[in-house]
């Protein structure tokens, strides 16, 4: 990609010019548009994040200059810059603060430097399709003399892994390539022939060797499932924290950010070679697979991170090729609302565990250990029967992305009840089609229709398309499943495919349900309705659920419990104390609790916990036609 004279490159140059004051200093060498007049702004979100970043509030100096001199700078409005009296080429420059270790900003200091596009380079209106040159730098001095460079911008000179020269095609591309530079390890593998590369910035002391056994695994059941791979690269960018989670989708990358302790733990030595060769010290080769599979089951933390290597993979896909129509067409200065984002999460969010035990990663208990967990968290909302899935997506940069502590009361989450209702849609394609038409058919038609055409889905596109794949009205299907606030007949579904399901009482606030071999019988006991800050010891109430004996009580977020029958209350017994109460007849039972700094005292009656915690069972004595069903759905699509 070079100059031409009808669209002239742009030049960026980004260098971490003071890591121990987080500052990156960016600067813009803008071509002569033969314009007096240019428009410069910083976005306002970030795509596959949904809410107002407001990313220019991190700009701490902007300027401007020609051959001429200094150029004004007029600020428009919060993210928006004229520059006027521009004659020729122009430099811009601009320092921009960075301290957000997220996958969404940027972040710099002495161990490492990462950002977003988004987060540093603003935009010329004027220019917005032109190609850009992109030079990163290192932090200036020989402290930094290691660091290299993974980003999944094409390189223009810069070696593999170096600093130096890059390449995007437009600005949109430009911002789509998040970069990290530092010292770090990595692994390499490949999907359909495609290099695959992940990033660990970090410490840690993990077993990488066995995520380029599982890893490859569940990109290439995805790859599968739409029946290409439309990139030449992938690399996943991991940033390894104490505690964190989350990812963010990109077209040729992700950025995750994750538990150290979610990574594989490695393997007790046998002698010969460190039990774990991947440290810190590696990062000057790839980590490849062993010839054979380390033995034992993922642990519930590296299933975790599994799930959210298989959620941003998917994305490659259902997000970043297949978009809705409404993102298309808006740009990034202001919110975008679509009722979309339950199929563009919450598929996601369906096909993301799906993918770990059709790849054979994780065996059918486990999966639905993860499934019921899913149900689990969506049922202990009381928000599910006031905020449809629809509703969730058109207001999620209001609503879900701004929690309070009333969210639980008011919302639904759109990842997890879009998961559920993929389930729903999925088992109902196939009972009403006798296994003819799956979820998988609609990917593919959404990949053929709009994921290689580059047209957007429209808003109520989907329903009808499944409807006709389907050869059967499923109107009043969405109609629940979006548009009213009733739970998913998931019970029924799940029988199709020799699953049964059960709902009981939670056994304490962690217990999530799960996969059990049979149901046992159901204890019952008193609950008070009620969610604690995790905060140590302290019984303070994070969230008060509405309808239930807290809220009935006067008891609210925030309040202190200290007492209940007159026995000191902490988080470890608070629950052992109410039961004991109700047991011994004392109801209402005495809740003193310091509101503020003020002792307040409150009558609670407790009731019975509710059934919101799900157990699923697989059934082996189902009908032969409902077990072949259950391994059709479980089964890799290469099968």
């Amino acid at each position: 990609m070079t100059d031409t004279p009808d669209k002239p490159l742009l030049h960026y140059r980004v260098e971490p010019f003071r890591p121990h004051a987080h500052c990156f200093e960016v600067r813009l060498a803008i071509p002569d548009s033969g314009s007096e007049t240019l428009t410069l702004s910083f976005p306002a979100w970030i795509p596959g994040s949904y809410m107002i970043r407001d990313f220019a509030r991190n700009v701490v100096h902007l300027s401007a200059t020609t051959a001429a001199g200094p150029v004004t700078v007029e600020k428009l409005d919060k993210q928006t810059w004229r520059l006027a009296g521009v004659q020729g080429s122009v430099e811009v420059r601009c320092e921009v603060y960075a301290w957000d270790l997220s996958v969404r900003g940027a972040h710099l200091d002495q161990t490492h430097a990462y950002f977003n596009g988004a987060s540093l380079f603003p935009k010329v209106h004027e220019l917005e399709q032109h190609p850009c040159r992109v030079e990163l730098r290192p932090p200036p001095g020989t402290a930094y003399a290691q660091w290299q460079v993974a980003t999944s911008l094409k390189r223009a000179g810069a070696e593999p892994w170096g600093f130096g020269q890059y390449i995007a095609e437009d600005y949109e591309d430009l911002i789509d390539h998040p970069v990290e530079m530092g010292v770090f390890d990595r692994i390499a593998f490949k999907v359909n022939g495609v290099p695959h590369w992940m990033v660990f910035s970090g410490r840690h002391r993990a077993d990488l060797a066995r995520l380029t056994l599982d890893l490859p695994r569940i990109c290439e059941e995805h790859a599968a499932l739409f029946g290409e791979l439309p990139v030449d690269r992938y690399l996943f960018l991991t940033q390894l924290v104490g505690d964190g989670y989350g990812g963010l989708e990109h077209r040729y990358s992700s950025s995750l950010i994750a538990n150290r302790d979610d990574l594989p733990a490695p393997l007790p030595p046998t002698g010969g070679a460190p039990a774990n060769a991947a440290t810190a010290s590696t990062a000057s080769a790839a980590v490849t697979a062993p010839a054979l599979a380390p033995p034992g089951k993922p642990s519930e933390g590296y299933q975790r991170f599994l799930g959210l290597c298989s959620h941003e993979y998917f994305h490659l896909w259902n997000v970043k090729r297949i978009r809705p129509q409404a993102f298309i067409e808006q740009g990034l200065e202001r919110e975008v609302h679509t009722r979309l984002l339950w199929w563009f999460e919450g598929i996601t969010s369906y096909y993301d565990d799906l993918a770990l035990v059709r790849s054979g990663v994780i065996d059918a208990s486990a999966y639905l250990t993860l499934l019921a967990g899913v149900i689990s968290r969506v049922l202990r909302n009381p928000g599910r029967l006031r905020q449809s899935t629809a509703e969730s997506s058109f207001d999620a940069w209001t609503r879900f992305y701004k929690q309070d502590e009333n969210a639980p009361n008011a919302i639904v989450s759109y990842y997890a009840k879009g998961a559920l209702t993929a389930l729903a849609l999925d088992l109902t394609l196939r009972e009403r089609t006798g296994g003819a038409c799956r979820l998988d058919d609609l990917m593919r038609v959404l990949w053929r229709d709009f994921g290689r055409t580059g047209v957007g889905v429209g808003e109520r596109e989907i329903e009808h398309l499944a409807s006709e794949l389907a050869g059967t009205d499923l109107t009043a299907f969405f109609d629940h499943a979006l548009d009213s606030t009733e739970d998913l007949d998931l019970p029924r579904l799940l029988t199709t495919v020799g699953v049964a399901m059960r709902l009981r009482p939670a056994r304490n606030p962690e217990d999530t349900g799960g996969c059990v071999e049979r149901f046992e019988p159901i204890d019952e006991r008193p609950e008070l309705g009620a969610r604690l800050q995790p905060n140590g010891n302290e019984a303070r109430l994070a969230v008060v659920l509405d309808g239930r004996p807290a809220q009935q009580a006067g008891l609210a977020p925030g309040d202190l419990i200290v007492a209940v029958d007159g026995l000191r209350a902490t988080a470890a017994n608070l629950d052992a104390l109410l039961t004991r109460a109700s047991a011994a007849g004392a109801v209402p039972v005495s809740v003193h609790a310091f509101r503020r700094d003020e002792l307040m005292r409150f009558e609670v009656v407790p009731q019975p916990a509710p059934a919101d915690t799900c157990e699923l069972c697989l059934d082996d004595e189902a009908p032969a036609a409902v077990l072949a069903a259950r391994r059709d759905w479980l089964a890799s699509v290469t099968a």
